[in-house]
């Protein structure tokens, strides 16, 4: 009995195994993979944004036939699809009229609505223009299950590459209304990236972000006030080069850890984990070249989150880190993709239903799904993984 224990328990934590399926190859400027259900029989699509194309496109789960959401763009750089008015099809948000010059940035802000049959065009509304708007995120701030937009700009309006100078805001909008509203206008230098998390589990989410002042979270009290609380200061290096470009969280069992890339576009893979009051740094990959893509997600079904990272310079590179302890000390490198795929984006989504989470990366001009394939002695239940909901973190 022992001996079929011990077997069991090595069965299980054998690294997950992936097939590559390409699904696009001309998506020039790849930049945002989305995963989401867009009509509706629950399976999750593929939103596929890419900056040097004018069409924001989708693929249809499972044959991944390619529609049109809208036509006419102009440098997409972020997408975010949530349900607001409860039809079941969600809508989705669009930044666009980027430029990393924030004086040349527009930086408008839209609705999109499906029109009867999402496979036809839909229906778009513009809502906002903010200089660099660049990261958007739903989030549940009530608890009540009524999202909210999140805008993360990636730098102040009149600030200057490449030191970035100048404060940055970070706003959210109430559907329906869609009026600007203030979360926080502290952080400054560049604002990469943002995580959505519900961080002490009372139901609603916090708001986690990477910046060249480190890791904050903000959290918004029930009167409506936000407070916010440096984690960690990030990649130790003198202005640009410090703080921290994505972040994303993920759990080894009950005990929670940080990932990010650092420094900004950087080549740092780095862990943080709980000592006492603080989080301890520790680099487990200093490797990537323009690191871009960051997610968390248990893809052996082992109860520890494995972490996956890549970056889209070259040779191109997508790798998967797993802890070879429970305090996450030690970690294991995998690779997924080695020269095929240079990420701007991962997401994380069961995309063939068989309850195991899958994995698609978009970049330079390809999109791809990475099918997580049975292993010997495992056990999961349909729609135990990721669920079609999207967990990423991305320029």
């Amino acid at each position: 009995m022992r001996y079929a224990l011990l077997l069991l328990m090595t069965l299980e934590v054998r690294p997950a195994e992936f097939r590559p399926h390409t699904i696009a190859s001309d998506l020039k400027g790849g930049y945002q993979v989305v995963a989401a259900d867009l009509n509706r029989d629950g399976r999750p699509d593929l939103i596929a944004l890419a900056s040097g194309i004018p069409e924001l496109v989708w693929f249809e789960n499972p044959g991944w036939q390619r529609h049109v959401l809208v036509a006419g763009r102009s440098r997409m750089i972020n997408a975010a699809a949530w349900d607001t008015d409860g039809d079941g099809v969600p809508e989705i948000a669009l930044a666009e009229e980027f430029s990393m010059d924030p004086r040349k940035s527009l930086g408008i802000l839209s609705i999109l609505k499906h029109t009867g049959d999402p496979r036809r065009p839909w229906s778009i509304r513009e809502i906002d223009r903010l200089p660099t708007s660049h990261r958007l995120r739903w989030a549940d701030l009530d608890g009540r299950g009524q999202k909210v937009l999140v805008n993360a700009p990636l730098a102040g309006a009149t600030s200057a590459p490449p030191d970035y100078q100048e404060k940055v805001p970070l706003v959210f909008y109430r559907p329906g209304e869609w009026k600007r509203e203030v979360i926080s206008g502290t952080l400054s230098g560049v604002l990469h990236g943002i995580h959505v998390i519900d961080w002490d589990g009372d139901g609603r989410d916090e708001v986690l972000t990477a910046s060249f002042l480190g890791i904050h979270l903000l959290k918004r009290d029930r009167r409506g006030s936000w407070q916010m609380t440096e984690l960690a200061k990030g990649n130790p290096e003198p202005w640009p080069r410090c703080g921290s470009s994505d972040v994303a969280a993920g759990r080894l069992g009950r005990r929670r850890f940080l990932c990010t890339l650092e420094p900004w576009h950087g080549n740092q893979v780095a862990v943080y984990t709980p000592q006492g009051k603080r989080w301890q740094r520790q680099v487990i990959d200093d490797t990537l070249v323009e690191g871009h893509a960051l997610a968390t997600a248990d893809l052996d079904g082992d109860g520890r989150d494995e972490i996956i990272a890549g970056g889209r310079g070259k040779p191109f590179s997508v790798y998967i880190y797993s802890a070879e302890d429970a305090r996450g000390i030690r970690w294991r490198r995998q690779t997924l993709d080695e020269g095929g795929m240079g990420p701007a984006a991962c997401a994380v989504a069961d995309l063939n239903g068989d309850g195991r989470p899958d994995i698609a990366c978009i970049g330079g001009t390809a999109l791809k799904w990475y099918e997580n394939l049975p292993r010997a002695g495992q056990r999961v239940q349909p729609g135990a993984a990721a669920g079609g909901g999207e967990r990423e973190l991305f320029r």
